[in-house]
């Protein structure tokens, strides 16, 4: 049996994909759905088993609204190329966390406050918490100090 490896910009492609649609809370199905497809087709371009064409992808870059540049845009935003997608790299701390199911939900939670003191209550505790732990501070003994915009 012949098995199919993935080209590497499919699979950048696919990998940007999942990220707009989860960011925006979207199933596979939802995405599918609106695209006109299935959701194993969804599956398939999400692990660039199978490429998107241009109007598919267009279709896609509108439903999760975005332009479909997007999905080829890297962090200097040049188009990607075979030997800059070195998806062994390592990642920095900051991207690996967005792209865990925690950084996800956090991040689309967070987003929602409008309150610029409460976003900033929230950071201060995490702070906090953070050098508890690094420290080996049990948490109870923390004082979280109010955010600068109390202070003023």
């Amino acid at each position: 049996m012949n098995v199919k490896t993935p080209n590497a910009i499919d699979t950048y492609v696919g990998m940007r994909m999942r990220r707009r649609r989860q960011l925006l809370g979207m199933s596979q199905e939802r995405l599918a759905e609106q695209i006109g497809v299935t959701f194993q087709q969804v599956q398939k371009y999400e692990k660039g088993i199978n490429r998107i064409g241009a109007s598919r992808l267009q279709k896609i870059a509108e439903v999760l609204r975005t332009s479909p540049a997007f999905f080829f845009e890297q962090d200097d935003s040049e188009a990607p190329s075979l030997a800059r997608l070195d998806l062994s790299a390592p990642i920095d701390p900051v991207t690996e966390f967005l792209r865990s199911k925690e950084g996800l939900v956090l991040n689309k939670a967070f987003v929602k406050i409008e309150d610029r003191r409460i976003r900033e209550t929230i950071i201060s505790l995490v702070k906090a918490m953070a050098q508890a732990e690094s420290s080996d501070i049990p948490l109870d003994a923390l004082r979280m100090d109010e955010p600068e915009s109390r202070r003023e």
